[in-house]
């Protein structure tokens, strides 16, 4: 048969295929994929196990009439496919190609944009009530997978939706493999059943003739209860509690199954949810053997599947902090670690294989993760929690008020932070400085390297209150020896004279000191670096002493300008009546879109070159 995937411009063009022509378009849709993942990474697992889903609803509905929120955003690399950037596709997550998540700012078929998880059934809720609003036909979808259903966002969407009796369809991407048992004969013909658009019309009519008697009551009870002990081990019945009506689970990687269900479901109205069961990775055996490695693989040889290599020359952040967490936990038994669906992101799994007792994955549960944590502190328990910078925004009413404000001594380490790379400005960890440093109490560490991380973190383990934030970048450390040497405990609050100079002062915080370094040994006896690695409480003492001796001061940091390292200096400089010319260099007041981390570093001056154009300008204009 010939090529199809070359033919589609857009969704309208698959609805004249036969059931043949879907399951070879998915086939295409999978190669496709694998080949531009190879050379150019990407979220491949998820989106192999969604394309019967994806081409399924493009298929059925109406897009971009019809809309579809995609939760999590990575399942969505076939939908971007199918909608008008095949060719786009191959630079995808690139600066200058395209997101790797849907993009309202990038196609009128992203209704709505993504990248944190858990959001699609409050988003498609919107739409389905904006349609009911203003007398629209038009349908609503969301479509969660990939673990966002454990998520509180998601939770709060279901029960609105099941009691505003929302038209509104949501389809669970069930990629966990725990109900394969309920895939059979029997099951298939209860969904047969209640999807059947006679049976559908039969029981509305007769509900109507039936009104709110004691009767229907009783009928309503016994169907359900019926209902629900035939699809409880797959969770129908929770939720038929919260006012949907369930349906599956079907195999959802049988595109015949997915397209027939989708035409009786999109004939009815009301909450429904469709259970579907898919294979993350399938249709490529490495990923389907090893779902969590092919999550996002790097470059691979799409033939043998073998990743290659790249070309790290230190450890990985994450890996310091989860080999120094194992040896804070043999250290003192109190220590425990919790990750809300990261514990290999983080390093987190070290702990987990080595002390299970002492782990907690608690789900893409950020808000939870904190209050949990802090619950455990309250008791005497010393709780890391490692949340990647970009998520840890959505627990900041659980950092102040659950922790801070009860001082209760909980370690945040902010994963990820500053700039992310590919995965662009839903990811990136830029505000976490300006956000955290206004809450009181709060201790706000940006280790330098290595081996100051695994100090700091041993430096929280000494604090008695909290919280007590440490913040480091994705990606690899300095090359500073780390493994098995002795802990240091920081002085908390104190900053640290690196260099000494005549001229210019650079304030620096996080990796940004040793790229202050490298700009500064340009211009012997001028310029002074100085590594305020604590932004809260701030070395006042040392600021001062600075203030004293530099008539400009630059300071440095990689986070947002505004209310950061660079805020923190400026409220000094003005408070104290001091008239010295104070720069910064950090993220611009704006959101940065994908691409690779030094271009983005670069962007904003971040790197080496950028830290000695701005010392030059400023050491001629001294």
């Amino acid at each position: 048969m010939a090529d199809i995937l070359s033919r589609i411009q857009q969704p309208a063009d698959i609805k004249g295929l036969d059931m043949d022509g879907l399951r070879q378009l998915c086939d295409e849709l999978r190669r496709y994929m694998i080949a531009c993942c190879a050379e150019n990474p990407g979220h491949l697992a998820s989106s192999l196990g969604a394309v019967e889903l994806i081409v399924g609803y493009h298929y059925v509905f109406d897009a971009p009439a019809d809309k579809i929120v995609f939760d999590v955003g990575h399942q969505a690399y076939a939908h971007k496919i199918l909608t008008g950037r095949r060719e786009a596709f191959r630079k995808n997550r690139t600066q200058d190609g395209i997101s790797g998540f849907p993009n309202r700012s990038e196609s009128i078929f992203d209704a709505f944009g993504v990248g944190h998880s858990s959001t699609s059934i409050s988003a498609a809720l919107g739409f389905a009530e904006s349609q009911r609003m203003q007398g629209g036909k038009n349908k609503a979808c969301a479509l969660i997978g990939d673990g966002a259903m454990t998520g509180g966002l998601a939770m709060e969407g279901l029960n609105n939706a099941g009691a505003s009796n929302a038209d509104l369809l949501v389809i669970l991407n069930d990629n966990n493999q725990s109900i394969d048992g309920n895939i059979g004969a029997f099951h298939n013909y209860l969904l047969r059943l209640t999807t059947s658009s006679r049976y559908n019309r039969i029981k509305k009519r007769v509900w109507r003739h039936m009104g709110e008697s004691g009767l229907r009551d009783f009928i309503q009870r016994w169907l359900r209860s019926f209902k629900s002990w035939v699809v409880k081990k797959s969770g129908g019945d929770m939720f038929e509690a919260l006012g949907f009506r369930y349906f599956g689970p079907i195999d959802g990687n049988d595109i015949a199954s997915v397209v027939g269900t989708l035409q009786k479901l999109k004939r009815m109205d009301g909450p429904r949810l469709l259970h579907c069961y898919t294979i993350k990775g399938k249709g490529y055996a490495p990923a389907e053997q090893d779902p969590v490695t092919w999550h996002a693989p790097g470059k691979f040889d799409p033939q043998t599947g073998k990743q290659l290599p790249g070309s790290r020359k230190a450890d990985r952040y994450q890996d310091v902090f989860g080999q120094t967490l194992c040896d804070l936990a043999a250290l003192d038994k109190r220590v425990v670690g919790i990750t809300p669906a990261m514990a290999s992101g983080c390093g987190m799994n070290l702990l987990a294989a080595r002390m299970p007792e002492r782990f907690f994955d608690v789900g893409i549960e950020e808000e939870h993760a904190v209050t949990f944590s802090a619950g455990l502190a309250a008791d005497g328990m010393r709780p890391f929690c490692n949340i990647y910078s970009g998520f840890a925004q959505r627990a900041y009413d659980q950092i102040i008020h659950d922790v801070a404000l009860q001082r209760l001594p909980v370690v945040l380490c902010f994963d990820r932070a500053g700039l992310v790379g590919e995965d662009g400005a839903t990811h990136h960890g830029q505000f976490d400085l300006a956000a955290y440093r206004s809450i009181p109490g709060c201790t706000l560490c940006a280790p330098r390297d290595e081996a100051q991380l695994r100090a700091a973190m041993y430096t929280a383990l000494q604090c008695e209150q909290g919280p007590f934030i440490i913040r480091y970048p994705r990606g690899c450390g300095e090359g500073t020896p780390w493994r098995d040497t002795p802990f240091t405990q920081l002085e908390t609050g104190k900053a640290e004279e690196l260099l000494h100079g005549d001229s210019v002062a650079i304030l620096a915080a996080g990796p940004c000191v040793n790229r202050a370094l490298e700009a500064a040994a340009a211009h012997p006896g001028r310029v002074g670096v100085y590594d305020f690695r604590f932004i809260k409480p701030l070395d006042e003492t040392m600021l001062a002493e600075i203030c004293r001796h530099y008539r400009c001061l630059l300071t440095a940091e990689d986070g947002c300008l505004k209310g950061g390292l660079y805020g923190a200096v400026c409220e000094y400089v003005a408070g104290n009546g001091l008239g010295l010319r104070v720069e910064g260099i950090g993220i611009d007041d704006c959101f940065v879109p994908q691409g690779r981390q030094q271009d983005q570093r670069a962007r904003f001056g971040l790197d080496t070159a950028g830290f000695s154009a701005r010392l030059e300008g400023m050491l001629q204009g001294e």
